[in-house]
């Protein structure tokens, strides 16, 4: 199989009803709504990407197009804040995990169908699967093969509510078929792996969450994520395996946004915008040039701290489509994971 190279450049828990219930309130308010001084957006989106969200709105403020913009925020799993959106809560621009979390949004008639026709696709924040673990790495994990090992205990959030855990589980899946394995070896694998997991926490935060509090032995996350961790101050290590899944994380504006969201998912996608994600520990995109990657502290390397894995996978490469994927990993009545999980009791 061919190896999908990633080239960087150089130079808790919001429950569904909680969502729900936000949106009763924010419905009162139009969206993009004038507050004296400047604009308020509201921002929907899953949990991860909270502190490179807030790194780029403060340096969003410090420009022409967003000065005395502020924001109201409302973060959780992916797949419950799209669906909260499609349900009523009130967004100006939303940032999930997973695309299919976008298209629910334009099948509702709330998002432009064009909205990943630019060169990043819809994509404004990349990251790569990793393992993280306890300080020292006790238990000598070093990749996959790892996490099926008698007495290891595995974090890792649920594939129902979670973006975060189809990452997760679709990397496990894919180093076994890249291995030459069968869809049954995949399946098998998938099978020991969910007999070790401890915790199936509702969002990929919600995981990070668990893990500090001192639950398993290994965290199925991402990369952004320990970086993120260490920052905070967090005693933790993390692994990236030799064969990992790039993550692609999608953003768009609502059909009736106020303009100046537009300018903000503008400014994510320039090199000073992308920079402040680099700065909390995501990869900067490729379809963004200039982006300076000099030191990212909570790295394992700060002064490298996005190492080439010797196999990337990605969905396009690797997968198909997320309608491919949803349809035959996670349909909720024949997923091949969905089933396992059932098998597994720890659904």
């Amino acid at each position: 199989m061919a190896k999908h190279r990633f080239k960087p450049t150089r130079v808790v828990r919001n429950a569904a009803g909680l969502a729900i219930a936000a949106a009763l309130i924010a419905s009162c308010a139009p969206s993009g709504a004038q507050n004296e001084g400047g604009t308020k957006l509201n921002l929907v989106g899953f949990a991860v990407p909270k502190a490179g969200n807030n790194a780029a709105q403060a340096a969003f403020a410090k420009t022409s197009e967003g000065e005395g913009v502020t924001w109201t925020e409302s973060y959780g799993a992916s797949g419950d804040q799209s669906r909260a959106v499609a349900g009523g809560l009130d967004a100006d621009y939303v940032h999930f995990s997973i695309t299919p979390d976008v298209t629910r949004l334009v099948n509702a008639g709330l998002v432009d169908q064009t909205w990943d026709d630019g060169p990043n696709k819809g994509i404004v924040t990349n990251s790569v699967v990793v393992l993280v673990v306890r300080k020292g790495n006790p238990k000598n994990i070093q990749g996959w093969d790892d996490l099926v090992k008698k007495g290891v205990g595995i974090v890792t959030p649920n594939p129902g509510s979670s973006g975060a855990a189809r990452w997760n589980i679709l990397a496990a899946w894919q180093h076994v078929i890249a291995a030459g394995g069968s869809d049954a070896d995949a399946k098998a694998f998938l099978a020991d792996l969910f007999a070790n997991v401890e915790a199936l926490p509702g969002s990929g935060r919600d995981a990070t969450a668990a893990f500090e509090s001192g639950t398993g032995d290994v965290l199925i996350s991402y990369e952004n994520e320990a970086i993120l961790a260490r920052q905070l101050g967090e005693e933790i290590d993390y692994v990236v395996p030799t064969d990992t899944l790039l993550i692609e994380n999608p953003a768009a504006t609502l059909k009736n946004a106020d303009e100046k969201a537009t300018d903000f998912l503008s400014f994510v996608l320039s090199a000073a915008g992308q920079s402040e994600y680099v700065s909390k520990g995501f990869r900067p995109l490729n379809s963004v040039p200039g982006v300076e990657v000099e030191k990212v502290d909570g790295a394992n390397d700060p002064s490298n701290p996005f190492p080439q894995p010797e196999e990337l996978f990605t969905i396009a490469a690797d997968f198909g489509s997320w309608e491919e994927i949803n349809d035959r990993f996670f349909d909720e009545n024949n997923g091949i994971i969905t089933k396992l999980l059932a098998e597994s009791g720890k659904s």
